[in-house]
């Protein structure tokens, strides 16, 4: 029987992983979340070339498709970026891009920024205009107050002050 029929492992087949799910939102970003989005693909891109250059070993392959698949999803997102320029918005509104502070009901202050989910990072009250606080917050204006639906019930949150930078 000729080769050409058979399969053999000879080891050169490459790994191809599926694309990782891409947001249904538009993909709203800050010039600094762009930026950072640029950075992660060129830092992938990087390892890419670096991964390239090694001997042929099967995790040498994975890496390569997990890089791959890596750019793919970070060209994706950047092709679907839309800048948003927070300080073309009203300082009286909340919208992308605004710095948010809020007393809460325990009369403790607290500040939030309305960014792209990217850029997103809870812990550093850097939140996603489409999470739950950020719906709550955006179109509020200083002196609303705000129902924040958490998983261990609702939350009052006055605004006190908006910025944009």
């Amino acid at each position: 029987m000729s080769k050409a029929f058979t399969k053999e492992d000879d080891g050169t087949e490459n790994v191809h992983l599926d694309d990782l799910p891409q947001s249904p939102h538009p993909n709203l970003v800050t010039p600094s979340g762009l930026a950072a989005l640029n950075g992660r693909l060129g830092a992938r891109q990087s390892d890419l070339a670096k991964l390239r250059e090694k001997a042929e070993e099967i995790d040498r392959k994975l890496a390569i498709a997990v890089a791959q698949r890596d750019i793919r999803f970070l060209e994706a997102r950047i092709s679907r970026a839309i800048l948003v320029d927070p300080k073309s918005h009203s300082p009286r509104i909340v919208a992308f891009g605004a710095e948010i502070e809020v007393i809460t009901e325990d009369d403790s202050r607290q500040s939030f920024r309305i960014v792209g989910e990217d850029e997103a990072d809870p812990t550093h009250g850097l939140v996603a205009p489409y999470s739950p606080l950020g719906v709550a917050l955006m179109g509020a204006q200083i002196g609303d107050t705000v129902e924040w639906q958490k998983p261990t019930g609702i939350v009052d949150l006055e605004i006190v002050a908006i910025r944009y930078e």
